[in-house]
């Protein structure tokens, strides 16, 4: 059976994040994703700053954010490997199989597909849910609060839409 660490401890360990991200002593600004990815690509596909000004933008707030992704995915695979004891590799998530299907590349398209329409939501929403809703509502800020709601009920209803059961031949 797999370990699990108390809600109490994971709330605790996340006020400790949230205090040392926005503080004096961590990265002094809020937390977000999109833009760790959008530093990225500045480095791997060398933009010029003078050119693109949201190049300029992003190589002012620095790798930080870059260096979170990456200590989130080792962060990841340690609990799921050493603490939980869970990390196992699947391409096709049990809910998929049972109200999909269990083939590969359907998975791997409507996967590519959701992911973009997240990365253009959080370009056209001005930053990633990351950002929006655990930034935002750990400040109590209205547009945090009002993303998260939109995001949640969106997510439910997509959700509901799109695992609907199948429907069993009964003759």
């Amino acid at each position: 059976m797999p370990r699990t660490i108390p809600w109490w401890l994971g709330g605790l360990l996340m006020a400790l994040l949230f205090y040392f991200t926005f503080s004096i002593w961590g990265a002094d600004r809020p937390i977000g994703a999109s833009t760790g990815m959008s530093y990225l690509a500045n480095l791997i596909f060398d933009l010029d700053t003078e050119h693109y000004e949201y190049a300029a933008i992003i190589e002012k707030s620095g790798a930080w954010e870059a260096v979170m992704l990456i200590g989130v995915f080792f962060g990841g695979l340690f609990m799921s490997v050493i603490v939980t004891k869970t990390f196992h590799i699947s391409y096709i998530p049990t809910l998929w199989k049972e109200r999909k299907n269990s083939s590969v590349p359907s998975r791997m398209v409507w996967s590519f597909i959701a992911g973009f329409l997240l990365v253009f939501g959080a370009r056209l929403a001005g930053g990633c849910n990351a950002g929006h809703i655990l930034s935002g509502g750990s400040q109590l800020a209205i547009s945090g609060m009002i993303f998260a709601i939109i995001a949640l009920g969106t997510g439910m209803i997509t959700g509901r839409f799109f695992y609907k059961r199948k429907i069993r031949n009964s003759i």
